[in-house]
């Protein structure tokens, strides 16, 4: 079976690990230290929080901005459940945006229409490594006074207009689960240059001690969001390579892109608008409506190749239907794009040869899915 992702872990990684556990210092180590500098230097920013996940580090963005019950963030429905999740731990409503049905991003034009007086904040996502459009959303920001958190988390060196991602808003996060570009196993990282925002960040992720706390001190109530220093070292690593691993994903996806293309299959991907320089997460492709997705992954798994839907509407799962009682019909667009969108083999060390293997095996199935349509008529 071609997997659908893997993480890319060298020498090095193991170099860095076996560093740590000679030391026997196995949290708040020099290896976390040094992978949040890392990340300081990478982004020019002030300040980074490494904790355990990039779901942590969202909740740490709202906590820290002070968001809280009977406020309203706008964000996107199309998305992994957790930038929107981050929200209702504090009983912050979740405002969705439908989508551009191009970019798949959140639809900026729709967005200030549903600006209210409880509007306090929006959470952008960089779906799929693909920039928002932040010139809208800075301007709409600046506009109503709204707090920006931006989920970069699947989006980790892309660029909108020349500047990276993560640095445009009051809090950029970032996440390191092993289909991410690099990781940490798991992970996450809270940047900014907010020194209030650090500083209960910093404090909420180590059970709510103070940074001059002693340790059994505790000023606020925290959390345990504690990144561990074996995270951390192959973190180093990780970083160390960023430019290396960004590059090969870059490669693959563009080969993908030309096989598409010489094959002239009937599927689309997302738009890569002028102003962005794509960070590449996944390769997600868009399905004719026709297409009976299930029997496509179906179909594929028959042949050897993974592939699984991505994403499904965060307003339809179940746990969001029975708290607001979403239906069908509200998102149009999302809706339609989670019912068409499906993600193939993609990680930094796919060989050409395997991503053929792919291509025409999605081309069979796709022949396959023809037939069975042909029939019913």
């Amino acid at each position: 079976m071609i997997p659908l992702s893997k993480p890319d872990l060298t020498m090095l990684e193991r170099k860095y690990i076996l560093e740590v556990l000679d030391t026997g210092q196995l949290s708040f180590g020099e290896k976390i230290n040094r992978f949040e500098n890392l990340f300081r230097q990478q982004f020019e920013m002030e300040y980074a929080v490494a904790v355990n996940s990039g779901t942590s580090a969202l909740h740490l963005a709202v906590k820290s901005l002070g968001l809280k019950a009977g406020d309203e963030v706008l964000t996107t429905p199309y998305s992994f459940i957790a930038s929107a999740n981050c929200l209702l731990y504090e009983g912050v409503k979740p405002v969705f945006v439908d989508i551009d049905p191009k970019t798949l991003n959140m639809n900026t034009a729709k967005m200030e229409e549903l600006i209210t007086a409880k509007t306090k904040a929006i959470l952008v996502v960089h779906v799929f490594g693909q920039p928002c459009d932040m010139d809208e959303v800075l301007r709409i920001a600046t506009k109503y006074n709204l707090a920006i958190i931006e989920d970069a988390c699947e989006a980790i060196g892309a660029k909108w207009k020349g500047k990276q991602v993560g640095t445009f808003g009051d809090a950029g996060i970032f996440a390191f689960y092993p289909n991410k570009q690099i990781t940490t196993g798991e992970g996450g990282i809270l940047i900014t240059n907010n020194e209030s925002i650090y500083q209960v960040a910093a404090s909420l992720r180590n059970q709510g001690r103070n940074i001059k706390s002693t340790w059994l001190e505790h000023e606020r109530l925290g959390y345990n969001y504690r990144m561990s220093e074996l995270q951390a070292a192959v973190g180093v690593a990780q970083m160390e390579r960023l430019n290396e691993i960004l590059k090969k994903r870059k490669q693959v996806a563009e080969r993908y892109l030309e096989l598409l293309k010489k094959l002239k299959l009937p599927v689309k991907t997302p738009l890569i608008s002028n102003n962005c320089e794509m960070s590449w997460f996944v390769f997600v492709v868009i399905l004719p409506e026709n297409i009976d997705r299930q029997k496509m992954i179906d179909d594929l798994s028959q042949q050897g190749v993974q592939s699984k839907p991505y994403f499904p509407s965060i307003h339809l799962q179940p746990s969001y239907r029975r708290e607001f009682d979403y239906e069908r019909g509200l998102f149009p667009v999302s809706e339609a794009m989670s019912d068409r969108t499906l993600a193939i083999p993609f990680y930094s060390n796919l060989s050409l040869n395997t991503q053929k293997n792919v291509i025409e095996a999605l081309s069979k199935a796709l022949r396959n899915m023809n037939k069975v349509n042909q029939n019913k008529e």
